[in-house]
Order: C-alpha cells, then sequence, then structure tokens
C-alpha cells in the first residue's frame, strides 16, 4: 500500500472510550486496535500502564512520512467538514476549529510514541482479514471507523471474513461507527450479524456515549460464547 492511499486521522485516547463505552476493566485486558491509523489511544493507554497493541497498514511508513501525510490532506478534512457541517453532531466539540486542534494534538501525541517501522511491538503494520497473532491473543478488539465505515470498498463477505479474523484473536469485539462515510447505515450490517447468530456467537448493537456522525452513537459487540 502506497501512503497516498491512506487518509491518516486520528482519534483521542477520551474519544476512544466514549466510542466503545471502555470500562475500567475492559482496559485491564489486552486489548488490540485494529486500524487505529495516528490514533493516540495507544500512547495514552500505555502511559496509563494498560496493555494496548495496534495494527494498521500505516505503521510501515516512518513519523515523518506520516507527519508530512497529515499536513498534506488536513486542507481536504477541514474541506470536507465545512462544506457538510449539518451531517455532525457539535456537542463533544463547539465547532470546526475545536475539532481540528483536538485531531491534531492527538496524532502529535501518537507520532511521539510511535518509533517507526517494525521498533515497537505495539505497533504493527497489518491488518484484516489476517492479524499477525495467536488465536485468542486478546481480551478485546476494537475496530473504528474502519468495518461499515468503508462499505463501498468492502462488501459483506469482507466484512464477515473481517470478523471472523477478529474473533479469532480476540474474545470479543467492538466496532463504531455503524455508519459509512456518507453517514448513511451500513448495508452490511445486518449480513454481518446474522452470520454471526449463525455461527453462535453472541451478537447486538448498543448505543455508544459518543457521536459526530448525525446517527453515529451506536456500535456492534460480538463475542463468543465463553464455555
Amino acid at each position: 500500500m502506497q501512503l497516498d492511499d491512506i487518509v491518516p486521522w486520528g482519534r483521542s485516547y477520551r474519544e476512544y472510550r466514549a466510542m466503545f463505552t471502555l470500562t475500567d476493566e475492559d482496559l485491564g485486558g489486552r486489548i488490540i486496535g485494529v486500524g487505529d491509523g495516528p490514533a493516540a489511544f495507544n500512547a495514552e493507554a500505555h502511559a496509563r500502564g494498560q496493555d494496548v497493541t495496534s495494527v494498521d497498514p500505516l505503521y510501515a511508513f516512518t513519523p515523518e512520512e506520516i507527519r508530512s501525510r497529515i499536513r498534506t490532506i488536513r486542507p481536504q478534512i477541514e474541506a470536507g467538514l465545512r462544506a457538510n457541517p449539518a451531517r455532525y453532531v457539535w456537542d463533544h466539540f463547539p465547532d470546526i476549529e475545536a475539532l481540528i486542534a483536538h485531531r491534531l494534538d492527538a496524532m502529535e501525541r501518537f507520532l511521539e510514541d510511535y518509533p517507526g517501522p517494525g521498533i515497537s511491538a505495539r505497533y504493527r503494520a497489518a491488518g484484516l482479514p489476517r492479524l499477525p497473532y495467536e488465536d485468542g491473543a486478546f481480551d478485546l478488539a476494537l475496530v473504528s471507523h474502519l468495518l461499515f465505515t468503508y462499505s463501498d470498498h468492502l462488501g459483506a463477505e469482507g466484512h464477515i471474513e473481517g470478523v471472523q479474523e477478529l474473533l479469532r484473536v480476540s474474545r470479543e469485539v467492538r466496532i463504531f461507527p455503524l455508519l459509512t462515510l456518507d453517514g448513511n447505515p451500513s448495508p452490511h450490517l445486518d449480513a454481518v450479524t446474522a452470520h454471526a447468530r449463525a455461527a453462535g456467537w453472541n451478537a447486538e448493537v448498543l448505543p455508544a456515549d459518543y457521536i459526530f456522525q448525525v446517527g453515529g452513537n451506536r456500535m456492534l459487540r460480538l463475542s463468543r460464547p465463553t464455555a
């Protein structure tokens, strides 16, 4: 994958806690963030003594390359926000300037922590549908703005393959949001939940403590039944 194909845009630890309704008990387990990009969640969790591993194709690039790419795509992100402000709920952030500042702070926190490709086991250049971990390596997998978000690029079978892999490496999976980039409900949610239940997994759509996209305050929680 080329860096020009990636739109790196990261969120903070506070946002992750709200998006996935993470409790202190959740944060005490082994967590994998899939598609974390330049989010600050790993860095801030590590500073708190929490066990978080992040995987993303972005981690094949150096901090300097990622920083340069963020500078390049920032005007594009900001222009999209200004063109469509009614698509978003301005509760967590009072305005676009505050949102941009918060995200830039989060990404800078990531860049201060991320040492570069292959240096830290906390950051692995990998992604779905194949994760380089053993079965049951994690207690909780978090997927932020990847599955369902890119429903135009990944079909129902790709989503199902992705959640199967997530449940191979983790006993529980939480996916947020359940909307596409355009703010529409993902057409693949029903197929994923139907497959999950047919496979004997637990699947439920739950409210999240976070909303930015209009209608985007729900997450999908999947888990394997306990023996």
